[in-house]
């Protein structure tokens, strides 16, 4: 791809989702973009974005915006977050919450449902240990095709072999054709909703427990920080924050702080630096 349809590209991305562009991304184009060229009658990805450049498609842009910043999960991914909301955050809530009142999470970059999902089935395998405690999930993504997956439920023989136990796969799933669908009520509790992280976060509410994992790896550091802040406003002062294993709130926000010898969980600090979302 030419550098100036390059940075054509790269901008737009920074400007829509905040994502960040780097060169040594550029080998994803050819096989996230290349779909929409073709169906664009584009010849190439290159020509895609010069078209792009000549006029200014909305349907397009999002399109493509969707495309580039759509990314791969799976089932229970990386696991040991959630061992730990099993064994530290649910107990924690448990305790400290009144009873009859709902307590509230949110899997901020929830691509096509796994993370809710294996959630929702911790959950469920947990309901004696919750002592009549509800909890809601928000699910959301900037990707509406991938929230629609996430709705509907169904996977492939190949999704469902990742990181899914069996023993939860026949207990939760049913078989349709060659793909399986998730147990309707497991959905119940899940709101799936389509959105941008750039948004403001006060028409969310307020969460006890988010999931924003192997996300902000995708932005720069500004939006890291103006991202990670405005999460904690949307929290109690006893707040948990799930990141991905190669993230960390360190030299970002004095918002969370790492919890000892539990990877990837952070807890609320008394002292925030947090914006008004």
């Amino acid at each position: 791809m030419n550098k100036a349809n390059f940075d054509f590209l790269a901008d737009m991305l920074l400007k829509k989702s905040g994502h960040v562009l780097a060169p040594e991304k550029g080998y994803l184009l050819d096989s996230r973009l290349g779909p929409i060229a073709r169906k664009e009658g584009a010849a190439s990805v290159d020509e895609l974005i010069t078209t792009m450049r000549s006029r200014n498609d909305e349907r397009l842009n999002w399109a493509v915006t969707e495309a580039m910043t759509t990314n791969e999960t799976f089932f229970f991914r990386d696991r040991t977050p959630f061992d730990l909301f099993k064994s530290e955050v649910i107990p924690h809530l448990v305790e400290n919450r009144k009873p009859g009142v709902k307590a509230r999470i949110w899997c901020a970059a929830a691509s096509a449902g796994q993370e809710p999902y294996s959630l929702a089935m911790i959950l469920r395998e947990e309901r004696s240990a919750l002592r009549g405690m509800q909890m809601d999930i928000l699910a959301s993504d900037i990707s509406g095709k991938v929230i629609e997956k996430a709705k509907a439920g169904i996977y492939s023989q190949f999704e469902v072999q990742r990181g899914l136990p069996v023993q939860l796969l026949v207990k939760y799933f049913q078989k349709q054709g060659d793909m399986w669908q998730i147990d309707p009520s497991l959905r119940q509790n899940i709101n799936f909703k389509t959105f941008n992280l750039l948004e403001s976060f006060r028409q969310l509410g307020s969460f006890d427990v988010v999931f924003c994992r192997n996300v902000l790896i995708y932005f720069d550091q500004k939006t890291k920080q103006d991202i990670l802040n405005r999460i904690a406003e949307r929290m109690p002062p006893d707040g948990f924050l799930f990141l991905g294993a190669a993230e960390t709130v360190l030299g970002l926000s004095n918002a969370f702080e790492p919890i000892a010898g539990k990877r990837g969980l952070y807890r609320r600090t008394q002292i925030a630096q947090a914006k008004v979302a």
